[in-house]
């Protein structure tokens, strides 16, 4: 069994949709195999008015914000139908989300361990896949043809900032913060229909008579995936009565919430979004070949560049991050509690919370409560100030006793450890294997992956990071895998720029934002420091100046090259290669009878392939594709791409796209032929 065994749906529509000026409406029906459908309504409602009906600005926004929660099932359908305004970047960015969503999902719900599912949909095999979605993806726009949204660059206030909030620690940190630091914060809650929302009531209250700029947008997405799941026959019927921290099977949930904000954030022209993601929630894995980002993608700093891009791509000019990437949860914890307490006292990070008395109380039996209540007591402070009796404290000492919590091993370990030495929990066995201690989990963090000090824009770095510091024991960088103490020295601060704050300042006075973000030599020198963040692959494409009959011009070969790569690069999913200047010079010397042929010697081919390839290393690429478009350069490309391989031990293939002859011999008249082509035949193929 593999992943095409999980389509059950013929087609999932996203239509109908309605823009009124709080408030957006759009219809999801679900067609199964045998031809009856159901359908269900994505609401998504404000306190305010964010959108203008007659303007196609409006409507496009309104459009993507109706299609997060269809980014879930490309793996389950034959067929996704977007119906709206959509523009290319808005398609493009779907496209990408959907097929990472599908891989991320295939690998993490169905080839590990779930709970959720019935037999024998556990038992996937992994297999490495091209594509993983399995639905074909298609945009149409029948309600609103008119509707064509126009390009403008938007100047947006850096000192205003929203938050995603969501009542836990680390939204009211990222709030505490942001206020301390005299920014125009404007924190939004969104309002779940399901009992998500309890964990927000608290502090969303207290930012009601406290805050001028809080918001709460109510969303009913808690109603469709359940939906969804119901329909589902590899789905446990009882999943909704299964208490766990995890879902079915859907992944993409953050982004549902974030492009609540965006209406918001437009209006109130905020530069800054915020979202409160640790250093934690960073992580790229591999399962037997298939590479992922262990379920947290809508949590990583991968995500904030995606969406960063994307807004830049629509002349937004708002940037998204998170200002806790070099904290891991107990300093996240730790600072929260010791610097704002009045805060604190509104955490609720318990989702089987419940109301007493118009307040919000945690449950007291849950992995996260255990998790926040024995964190606290490691810091010597009181679970009691956010609502945990005497009862519950104890209850969950006695659990972290015997059972586990949801931390990577370090985290975990480290907190044993303190609750051991203050002997706060018995020396049970389970206790003595897991406790160690992990001075690092208390420091901020960077390394080259999770955490970087260009994840943060240069004006708040340092402000931010000095509040941090007074709670964290030390700083720390990673260095050949191994964690180095260091300072955070002015130098250390500014030596590396934010690069999208650069994106802004060049495109500010663009007419569009294009396709050309994968392209090497169109970044400026910031900006591409920040997509190699993200990538490590590369397409270096070669050419040939040389004759191609009296009708052809002489850069035929240098012309395929470049333009097979660049569509390549643009049918890639995030994150996507970066294309090279092509090299236009090739092997040609059988071609030299013909004026206008110009040619080089192999040696020189090969030392300067193998230059460039030594040069990408140092850049940080690790795999490099050299698209031939000459096939007399085959001979010296491989061998010059060995060369690389063995001395800068990066992987480095060639290309030369010989396979397809047999698709080209079907499309032109002259049978067999291996260069120029008649001119009737060339038209026809050009």
């Amino acid at each position: 069994m593999d992943s095409t065994n999980l389509v059950v749906f013929k087609e999932l529509c996203i239509k109908n949709l309605t823009v009124e000026q709080n408030r957006i409406k759009a219809t999801y029906v679900v067609t199964k195999p045998d031809g009856s459908a159901d359908e269900n309504n994505l609401i998504y409602k404000y306190e305010e008015d964010v959108f203008d009906p007659e303007s196609a600005e409006s409507l496009n926004l309104a459009s993507v914000m109706s299609a997060q929660v269809a980014i879930n099932y490309g793996l389950f359908c034959e067929k996704i139908t977007f119906d709206g305004v959509y523009e290319e970047a808005d398609m493009r960015f779907i496209l990408d989300m959907i097929e990472n969503t599908s891989r991320e999902i295939y690998v993490n719900k169905f080839l590990f361990p779930n709970e959720f599912l019935l037999p024998p949909y556990h038992e996937l095999e992994a297999v490495k896949q091209k594509r993983y979605c399995n639905a074909q993806v298609v945009f149409v726009n029948t309600k609103f043809p008119d509707a064509k949204p126009l390009w403008r660059f938007r100047e947006s206030d850096k000192d205003s900032v929203a938050i995603l909030s969501s009542g836990g620690k680390d939204s009211l940190l990222t709030y505490g913060v942001m206020k301390e630091l005299g920014k125009n914060v404007n924190p939004v809650y969104i309002n779940e229909s399901g009992r998500h929302w309890f964990t927000a009531v608290n502090a969303y209250r207290h930012m009601l008579q406290t805050e001028t700029n809080v918001a709460r947008v109510w969303c009913n997405s808690d109603r469709i995936f359940p939906w969804m799941a119901r329909q589902m026959p590899f789905i446990r019927e009882d999943f909704s009565n299964v208490r766990a921290d995890i879902y079915p099977v859907r992944l993409w949930t953050v982004a549902v919430f974030l492009f609540g904000v965006l209406p918001i954030a437009r209006k109130r022209n905020v530069g800054h979004v915020l979202i409160g993601d640790e250093y934690d929630s960073t992580v790229k894995a591999n399962h037997q070949g298939i590479t992922h980002y262990s379920a947290l993608f809508d949590q990583s700093k991968y995500f904030d560049n995606v969406l960063t891009r994307y807004y830049t791509k629509k002349g937004w000019n708002i940037f998204q991050y998170s200002i806790l990437r070099s904290l891991g949860e107990f300093l996240i914890l730790k600072t929260l509690v010791k610097r704002y307490p009045h805060l604190q006292e509104h955490q609720i990070s318990c989702h089987a919370a419940h109301e007493r008395d118009g307040r919000i109380y945690p449950c007291g039996n849950c992995e996260k409560c255990r998790r926040i209540v024995g964190m606290l007591l490691a810091m010597d402070e009181d679970p009691r100030q956010c609502g945990y009796t005497d009862e519950q404290i104890e209850q969950c000492l006695k659990a972290l006793e015997s059972k586990s919590i949801k931390q990577i091993g370090s985290d975990a370990s480290h907190l044993y450890h303190l609750l051991l030495e203050k002997k706060l929990i018995g020396n049970t066995p389970y206790a003595e294997q897991l406790a160690k201690p992990y001075p690092q989990i208390v420091r901020l963090r960077f390394d080259n992956e999770r955490s970087m000090l260009r994840d943060m824009p240069s004006h708040i770095r340092e402000p931010v990071l000095r509040i941090f510091i007074e709670y964290a024991e030390g700083v720390v960088h990673m260095e050949n895998r191994q964690w180095k103490e260091t300072d955070l020295t002015p130098e250390l601060l500014y030596a590396e720029q934010y690069p999208f704050e650069f994106v802004q300042l060049l495109r500010a006075t663009d007419t569009g934002i294009g396709e050309d973000m994968f392209e090497w030599d169109k970044h400026t020198w910031p900006e591409l420091e920040g997509r190699l963040t993200d990538t490590d692959t590369a397409i270096l494409p070669c050419g040939a100046i040389e004759q191609h009959g009296p009708h052809l011009p002489l850069d035929v070969d240098y012309f395929d090259a470049i333009h097979l790569a660049n569509k390549v690069a643009a049918a890639c999913s995030h994150p996507k290669p970066l294309v090279l200047p092509a090299i236009p010079y090739g092997v040609s010397y059988h071609h030299e009878d013909f004026k206008g042929t110009v040619s080089v010697r192999n040696e020189t081919l090969g030392n300067l392939i193998y230059d460039v390839g030594m040069s990408l290393a140092k850049n940080g690429i690790r795999k490099l594709i050299i698209l031939n478009g000459h096939g007399d350069n085959l001979p010296t490309l491989s061998y010059a791409a060995q060369m690389i391989n063995r001395d800068a031990h990066i992987f480095v293939c060639v290309e030369t796209g010989e396979t397809s002859d047999k698709d080209i011999n079907a499309l032109i008249d002259t049978r067999n032929d291996i260069h120029a082509g008649g001119k009737r035949s060339a038209n026809h193929v050009l």
